[in-house]
Parts: C-alpha cells; sequence; structure tokens
C-alpha cells in the first residue's frame, strides 16, 4: 500500500467522520480502511484519530496532520492535471452529481460512451435531489436544474428550460381547473412538493403580466424524488411544477393538461457547478462539454 494512498484515506475519513463512509467513497471496505490509517499512525509514529463506540474525531496531530496532507494531495492532483494537459491524454477520477431523474435520464446514460472515448479516465456518479455539499464530500461536478445561488462556486450555464404546471384530466374530473393564480392558492389543490431538509419548493415562482410572484403552495403528500411527483401527476393526484421537457410527451398524448399557460413558472437554469480551483483540469472540461452537448441535444428532442 503507497503512503500517497494511506493519505487520501485518512483526508476523507477526517472530512466524512467515520471510516465506512470514506472507505465506500474510495471503494475500500471499512477494514482496509481502518488498516490504512493504522498504517499511516504507525509510519508517522502519532495517533491521529480520538476513537469511541460512536466517534472518530481528529487529535490534534491528525488536524495539523490533515492542514498539511491537503496541500500535498492538492499538488499532487495539480501536478498531474499539468501533464495531462500537455500529452493530451487525460486520466483520473471525476466524482459527479446530478438530480435523480435527469441524472438517470442524461447524465448516467453518456458515462459508457464517454468513458469509450477516454478510458482512462473514471467516473464516479452520485444521483440525489437532495443539493450536495461539493467541497466537504469531494464532489468535482454537479448538475443542477434550477436556481443557482451558491457563489462560492464556479458555474457554466447549459440552458434555460422551461418549466410548467400540470397535472391529470383525471384530476380534475374531482378538482375545479384554476384560472388564476388566486384560484390555485385558494381553491384547496394538492400541490405535490419536491420537499427535503433546506428545500424551498413550497414556494412556486410564477410569471404574471405585473412580473415575477411567488406563492406559497401546500399538497396532501411530498417526496424528495422528482420522478415520484411525475408518477403522482400522471396517476391523478395533484399539480406538479415540472420541466417541460420531461412532460412534453405526456402534455402531447393528453395524459397531462397545463395549467395556468398565461403565468408559468420561471424557467429553470440547467447548468454545471464546480470548485474554482479545478477550472484547469482538463478531464473535467471534458466531462463537461461532453455531457452539455449531450443534454442539449436530448432534452431538444424531447421537445419534439
Amino acid at each position: 500500500m503507497s503512503y500517497f494512498e494511506n493519505i487520501k484515506v485518512f483526508l476523507r475519513v477526517v472530512e466524512l467522520g467515520n471510516l465506512s463512509a470514506a472507505g465506500r467513497d474510495m471503494r475500500l471496505s471499512p477494514a482496509v480502511a481502518s488498516n490504512r490509517v493504522k498504517e499511516l499512525e504507525k509510519y508517522l509514529g502519532v495517533r491521529l484519530f480520538n476513537r469511541t463506540t460512536r466517534q472518530l474525531t481528529p487529535t490534534e496531530q491528525g488536524k495539523i496532520f490533515y492542514v498539511g496532507a491537503g496541500r500535498i494531495v492538492k499538488a499532487v492532483e495539480d501536478a498531474e492535471a499539468s501533464i495531462a494537459s500537455v500529452s493530451g491524454q487525460p486520466k483520473g477520477t471525476i466524482r459527479v452529481t446530478a438530480p435523480l431523474g435527469f441524472g438517470r435520464r442524461f447524465i448516467a446514460s453518456g458515462i459508457p460512451e464517454f468513458h469509450d472515448q477516454y478510458p482512462d479516465i473514471m467516473v464516479r456518479l452520485r444521483l440525489s435531489d437532495h443539493n450536495v455539499d461539493m467541497l466537504k464530500e469531494s464532489i468535482d461536478l454537479a448538475f443542477r436544474l434550477g436556481v443557482i445561488e451558491d457563489s462560492s462556486l464556479r458555474m457554466r450555464g447549459l440552458m434555460d428550460c422551461e418549466r410548467v404546471l400540470c397535472a391529470a384530466p383525471d384530476y380534475f374530473a374531482k378538482n375545479t381547473m384554476p384560472k388564476s393564480i388566486d384560484d390555485l392558492i385558494h381553491g384547496n389543490h394538492n400541490c405535490l412538493l419536491l420537499r427535503f431538509p433546506g428545500s424551498n419548493e413550497y414556494v412556486w415562482t410564477l410569471q404574471t403580466p405585473d412580473g415575477v410572484r411567488k406563492i406559497e403552495v401546500s399538497g396532501a403528500f411530498d417526496s424528495d424524488d422528482g420522478d415520484v411527483l411525475l408518477e403522482w401527476a400522471l396517476n391523478g393526484h395533484g399539480i406538479a411544477n415540472r420541466p417541460r421537457f420531461e412532460v412534453h410527451k405526456y402534455l402531447k398524448s393528453g395524459q397531462l393538461v397545463e395549467v395556468l399557460p398565461d403565468t408559468p413558472p420561471v424557467e429553470a437554469k440547467l447548468a454545471v457547478i464546480f470548485p474554482h480551483k479545478d477550472f484547469q483540469d482538463p478531464k473535467l472540461r471534458l466531462f463537461i462539454d461532453f455531457m452539455a452537448a449531450r443534454c442539449q441535444k436530448m432534452i431538444r428532442a424531447a421537445l419534439q
């Protein structure tokens, strides 16, 4: 086992707070991760962690070593990126996150093709509708669909995507079709919401002739998976706020009908965000360019 690999395991244990999470992140068993940390402690001659049955916290020596070790790993990664840029043969691992439904359809399906073109680049994909803390979890790239507000990260906008309020005809067989925003607010409608800690999906932002209007909506049930909301809407259980490219075929077939077309939701921005320090990494630029072109093509096709 290399000293450098042991350092990387140590860094992830500090960042994630336990051996099991660090092992999963690095494709190692908890036992292997633990052994690598012990080897590093033996080599340095100090204890890097205080261990209890419930917690694993760095000692003072561990905190000091974490700062210096982080600089070492970053320097090596920067050097590797510089060599790859000159040689034209990028290699290494990219950690990517994307929303669940969008990630399955647009990102996951393209990774094998990307790997065929660049076999020395490994991609680790994590799908979640939650906003992942990129820096804490060492994510290199995050695809986001919505309002992008994190100014500490660099952003590349891919395209603006229309959103639409929609529901199934079966829903309106039992409920009155809203003719205004006030009807939507006061009509006792079941709005299907994407909810998770930190989510603000109970507020829908609509475009009106007088400007943007934010309204609070509610519903009998919600989910942290956008695909579940779409399934509920198709089955007549409520009104959903979804990207048009996702529901276009259902609107064309009549399985869904558009609600309040004259006051639609504001557009969502499809973007990829990444830490400023990674801007010059050639493997990241290749992946972003590849997925940007692919997503744009697939979304336009879905709207035909």
